[in-house]
């Protein structure tokens, strides 16, 4: 009899580890779906290239007093190759496209293209890492990537995007630097704390776009707004830094493919603040496509606990 509590306490830990990197993935989707709204704002007192490197400074003094907290990572030949090759994708790659991006298109479009991303990481894990594709993880692909279409064709182009065609495909750029990363993270998570890998993501970030932001010109910083401050602080500390956190945590605990499915619940986020907050148009259709996805995302990610 005394067997039978340990019983379901054993069930109830691997229960609750079963629940965390989802629990992680949903942080991640909140905190990037809101982000592409709240660059838009940033947007209307800052250059592309100062509202990158403004929030990776934030994220970095916010972090460097945990600096020393991380344990150090297990190294091994060819792993500074491996994490150089992850620092080119993000920050380099991904916040370089994505900065001019949100600039000639919508955040609610730019939020929609962030779904073409698992397509690309499963291709590269398949490719990469040798992980399988269950059925029912690419169903569920199929399935929020035909929501997603019905997201891109049911916008409607307006004054926040001067030219969308160039903003999607940067975006879509952007999201091939995503990949890229998760694919390379994944390959270190194990032996690297996700944390030490994020905080070295913001530092480098900020070293990399300082002088971008100065070529881009002079901030006049008087005259930015505190509704456009607040924006940047929101981005260093949340999208950025505890984003992509809870990110690279998950990414310990889930195949990259499976992780990265997560992210077809990004335009869901990105419509509706953008539809909230900046007033971005939302029909009933993109309304219903939104649930497509969130459904879609889920479903597949149910299937992952029974047979393998």
């Amino acid at each position: 009899m005394a067997a039978e509590p340990d019983l379901r306490a054993d069930r109830g830990r691997v229960s609750e580890h079963r629940l965390l990197p989802y629990l992680l993935l949903a942080g991640t989707v909140l905190f990037w779906g809101t982000s592409f709204a709240a660059t838009k704002s940033a947007y209307s007192d800052l250059s592309p290239m100062s509202v990158v490197w403004l929030r990776m400074v934030v994220a970095s003094v916010v972090f460097l007093p945990f600096w020393r907290m991380l344990p150090r990572p297990v190294r091994r030949p060819g792993d500074r190759r491996v994490l150089a090759l992850s620092l080119a994708f993000i920050p380099c790659t991904y916040f370089t496209f994505e900065a001019f991006a949100i600039q000639y298109t919508t955040s609610s479009q730019a939020g929609v293209i962030a779904a073409t991303a698992p397509l690309m990481v499963a291709l590269g894990a398949w490719l990469v890492l040798r992980e399988r594709l269950a059925a029912r993880t690419v169903a569920g692909i199929v399935v929020s990537i035909a929501g997603v279409a019905v997201l891109a064709f049911g916008g409607v182009t307006g004054e926040t995007a001067p030219k969308p065609l160039l903003g999607n495909l940067l975006e879509l750029g952007a999201m091939a630097g995503a990949a890229g990363s998760t694919i390379t993270i994944r390959h270190l998570a194990g032996r690297y704390d996700p944390w030490f890998l994020t905080g070295l993501q913001m530092a480098v970030g900020a070293t990399f776009f300082a002088p971008l932001a100065l070529a881009s010109g002079p901030i006049a910083w008087g005259e930015v707004t505190l509704a456009s401050w607040v924006a940047v602080v929101y981005l260093g500390i949340f999208p950025s830094l505890v984003g992509f956190g809870l990110y690279n945590s998950a990414l310990r605990l889930l195949p990259a493919n499976r992780a990265a499915l997560s992210l077809n619940l990004i335009p869901a986020v990105a419509v509706l603040t953008g539809w909230l907050a900046l007033g971005e148009s939302l029909s009933w259709v993109q309304l219903a496509a939104c649930v497509g996805i969130v459904a879609a995302v889920v479903w597949a990610g149910m299937g992952h606990g029974s047979k393998r």
